[in-house]
């Protein structure tokens, strides 16, 4: 039991995805998918669900559609609304206000009520089915229903086709009232644009610069992309494009850090690829040879040691 006075539901559990600083727009070549995202919102009675393959930057397209509020790059009717993306776990439970006890939930439910211009986003909405109660008829879902019959409760969930399949087609009352939009894998093309897109905001974070031409850079990300495609994936791997290279890059990033190096070179370049561990053994062999054969002149040029 927790003992909350004022304090809003929404500021305490939740985070404001359009006040959030973004270096770069979050949803690189995501247009079509933010477009049928919008437009499910302006149906009166429609929310949005987006549904695929874990990895493949469903919250991302959220982030894109902040973003466009932000920039004002959006229908004008929705350039006045919030999204706040909602902590379900800690949503769990109950709170005491002036002594009263009372499910977080239905706190929450009441909230939103009151608010206007709001858009929750959920991630894994598909645990709020039967969420905080044993008795399923009585869960998250439920209570909100009327409000998003009304309209008056906007929503956007993301979940997995698996788990859209296993949990929310058991509740189709609640189901009724999104439209889904199935999100599909980038391609390789496409998530060589994404990465290198975004890379200046992984350079933001960790304070190092992937210090070379434009060319080399996406012959860089084109090798990575190429190096983890779906079939050279550990079976237990349950990420895809991007995020699946997007933890390659990354670890070249940690490399530079770990060095106290403000650049990646090609030392951490090929310290990432050695140490892949999202593809098969047999691939990575393969990946090595090719790397050091696509990358030779630049490996000499920094004397890196690949034996």
């Amino acid at each position: 039991m927790e003992e909350i006075n004022d304090l809003s539901i929404l500021e305490k559990y939740g985070s404001d995805m359009t006040k959030e600083e973004f270096i770069t727009n979050p949803a690189i070549e995501r247009e079509e998918e933010i477009k049928k995202m919008v437009l499910a919102l302006l149906i009166p009675d429609k929310s949005a669900i987006l549904v695929g393959k874990p990895g493949i930057g469903k919250t991302a397209i959220v982030e894109g559609l902040a973003y466009r509020i932000q920039r004002g790059e959006i229908p004008e009717v929705l350039k006045k609304y919030r999204i706040i993306k909602l902590n379900l776990t800690s949503l769990l439970g109950t709170s005491t206000t002036d002594g009263n006890e009372e499910m977080k939930m239905q706190i929450l439910v009441d909230e939103l009520k009151k608010e206007e211009n709001i858009i929750l986003f959920i991630d894994e909405i598909h645990n709020i089915i039967g969420t905080g109660s044993v008795n399923s008829s009585f869960d998250f879902a439920n209570m909100l229903k009327a409000g998003l019959d009304r309209g008056s409760i906007k929503i956007i969930g993301a979940t997995t086709s698996d788990e859209f399949d296993h949990y929310l087609v058991r509740d189709r009352a609640f189901l009724r009232r999104f439209e889904k939009i199935d999100i599909a894998e980038p391609t390789p093309e496409t998530t060589v644009k994404i990465i290198v897109g975004s890379l200046p905001k992984i350079e933001k974070k960790t304070g190092v610069k992937l210090n070379y031409s434009t060319f080399v850079i996406e012959k860089i990300v084109t090798f990575f992309v190429n190096m983890t495609s779906e079939y050279k994936r550990l079976f237990e791997t349950t990420a895809r494009y991007p995020d699946v290279t997007f933890a390659l890059i990354s670890k070249a990033y940690s490399l530079a850090l770990f060095d106290n190096s403000k650049v990646v070179t090609f030392k951490h370049i090929w310290g990432a690829v050695k140490s892949c561990n999202s593809i098969y053994p047999d691939s990575l062999i393969k990946e090595i040879e090719a790397f050091k054969k696509e990358f030779i002149d630049y490996l000499l040029e920094e004397n890196v040691n690949v034996n």
